[in-house]
């Protein structure tokens, strides 16, 4: 598990490209058989991701976790971008097929990871944030998330925004998580900006071509910072940041909140004029 620190905004604005990527950008996280975790002081989310091929990759807890298994006083987000695969839940086993996503309660004991076909294997990104209380372990298909089309081509922000583990579908502690899939011709995303000084959000970028890459902005608002980033990799904003983004073509994103609230509407909206 890496470790990663929760950077104030007066030194934030101050950092070079590496310094930048090495506090906010997480990279690497599918590798053959093992779970790739990164445990954030930002509002104590842990990010990450599986990849289950030959065997069934079983959700230990690290030091850093803090207790004597990972779901003790945690609650956890699953979303498969991959292949059909399983999630074992205490002894009961979900099917999870492409852009299925299951949330996992507190107090959950074992938690596996497993591929239906290990030559084409699930891909599970994870997201974590602690938890007050017990809630129903579910599986929620895209199908069942809330949908909403939102945005314009004369804009070039044409997407569909899912939302999947969120009051009214699946209720959780304080984890609240979704997907949005912007159409061909479309590549920006959360513009104009907002920030949620109640709540981080962290964003999973997928479903890039090999030489197609996304700027993400992040920063405060007068004090805007871009990231480059390519397919499977994950960036966290912390609560006074802002988050958007742009791609050389269209793309996908899994994004997740941790913080006080479960509110969707809880932003703060930043006139463009504002922005720097």
């Amino acid at each position: 598990m890496d470790l990663r620190y929760a950077p104030h905004p007066d030194d934030a604005k101050h950092y070079d490209t590496e310094t930048l990527r090495r506090h906010f950008l997480m990279q690497d996280i599918f590798q053959p058989n093992e779970i790739v975790l990164t445990y954030s002081t930002v509002d104590r989310v842990v990010v990450g991701g599986v990849l289950p091929t030959t065997e069934s990759v079983a959700l230990t807890s690290p030091k850093e976790i803090g207790s004597p298994t990972f779901l003790a006083r945690r609650e956890l987000g699953v979303f498969n971008i991959g292949a059909p695969g399983r999630v074992v839940v205490d002894g009961t086993s979900h099917e999870l097929g492409n852009r299925d996503a299951i949330y996992i309660g507190k107090d959950t004991a074992d938690v596996r990871f497993e591929s239906a076909d290990p030559a084409n294997p699930a891909k599970f990104y994870l997201m974590s944030t602690p938890a007050h209380a017990r809630y129903e372990t579910r599986v929620i298909t895209q199908a069942q998330a809330k949908s909403m089309a939102v945005g314009d081509t004369a804009t070039s922000n044409k997407r569909v925004i899912y939302q999947y583990i969120l009051p009214g579908v699946c209720e959780t502690s304080q984890l609240v998580m979704g997907l949005t899939q912007l159409e061909p011709g479309s590549m920006w995303n959360t513009m104009p900006a907002h920030s949620h000084g109640r709540r981080c959000e962290v964003y999973f970028y997928f479903d890039l071509a090999d030489n197609a890459r996304v700027f993400h902005l992040l920063g405060e608002p007068t004090e805007t910072r871009h990231m480059v980033m390519k397919s499977d990799e994950v960036v966290i904003s912390p609560s006074w940041s802002i988050h958007s983004g742009v791609g050389t073509s269209n793309y996908a994103f899994i994004w997740g909140m941790g913080g006080d609230n479960v509110d969707y509407t809880d932003m703060d909206w930043i006139p463009m004029e504002t922005l720097r």
